[in-house]
């Protein structure tokens, strides 16, 4: 057995040993992932200790379990997956090899002339051209994903019940501030094959907080609302990315802690302290389209 297949064999024992939270009798979960095949434990091995990945990111490893994620997500080599906001292109380095030779990805940025012009524009087009020189850069990664700009006032994706799998990842807040989460959720629903997946990471709040809330985190019922009023239906949810260090009361929000490390007015113990607690406390989310 390989050491990832070891690693998602307990994940998914220990999955299975957690207690449901308490949610409506018509979202009732189960807590474990599903079975992961040695195909794709070694598939996820292979693309994880590739030499195109950056160093940095793969130092996030510990903190993002992107194996364990992604199974319990059931990507699978032959599916057509849509990263939403992809930013770097940290699940990027990941998925767009593993989908390369059966399956598909698709990165999803924001239209640059979608935004007003000024500040904005500029940024999202800094954005979306780093990551099309990121793919230019690595044909033998990168070379059959595509990068689909969207407007965020009407989301399209790609055509029609043309995705297995979307992706988001610490998004969600963003969205909820800009009062454009509703649009992204139905976008996702309409990308997605009838029985598709909706994989969701956010940084998960401790309760509701309001939508136009400045620390980064949202209540992990709020995300659940949003896709069940788009027509998503909450088929598991996943401990694998939690932090029960994550106090969730930082001084510059989620991005006191890292990557972002945001110090400014912190000194020097409170740097090392934020640090020494990781990354955010995250609820992981698995959602299904109804056949």
């Amino acid at each position: 057995m390989t050491r990832i297949s070891l690693c998602l064999a307990v994940v998914t024992a220990l999955a299975a040993s957690q207690p449901l939270l308490a949610e409506s009798p018509a979202a009732k979960t189960k807590a474990a992932a599903g079975a992961v095949s040695t195909v794709d434990a070694t598939a996820f091995e292979t693309v994880l200790k590739g030499s195109w990945r950056t160093p940095d990111n793969v130092v996030r490893d510990k903190y993002r379990h992107p194996a364990e994620t992604l199974s319990f997500f059931g990507v699978k080599p032959t599916h057509t997956v849509v990263e939403i906001t992809p930013g770097g292109g940290w699940y990027s380095e990941i998925l767009a090899p593993y989908l390369r030779d059966q399956g598909g990805y698709v990165a999803a940025v924001v239209d640059p002339m979608a935004v007003a012009e000024g500040r904005g524009r500029d940024y999202q087009q800094r954005g979306k051209t780093r990551l099309e020189e990121k793919f230019a850069a690595s044909p033998a990664q990168y070379g059959k994903a595509e990068v689909v700009a969207y407007s965020p006032a009407a989301p399209v994706f790609g055509a029609p019940a043309s995705a297995d799998v979307v992706l988001t990842f610490r998004n969600v807040h963003n969205w909820r501030s800009a009062k454009q989460a509703e649009g992204m959720f139905k976008g996702f629903y309409a990308v997605l094959k009838p029985g598709g997946v909706l994989g969701v990471v956010e940084h998960r709040a401790a309760k509701d907080v309001p939508e136009d809330d400045k620390s980064g985190y949202v209540g992990q019922a709020q995300v659940i609302a949003l896709a069940e009023a788009a027509g998503f239906k909450l088929d598991a949810k996943s401990e694998v990315n939690a932090n029960p260090s994550d106090t969730k009361n930082h001084p510059n929000g989620v991005w006191t802690l890292p990557p972002s490390n945001d110090h400014e007015g912190i000194d020097a113990a409170g740097a090392a302290k934020y640090k020494a607690i990781g990354e955010s406390d995250r609820m992981t989310l698995r959602f299904v389209k109804p056949a």
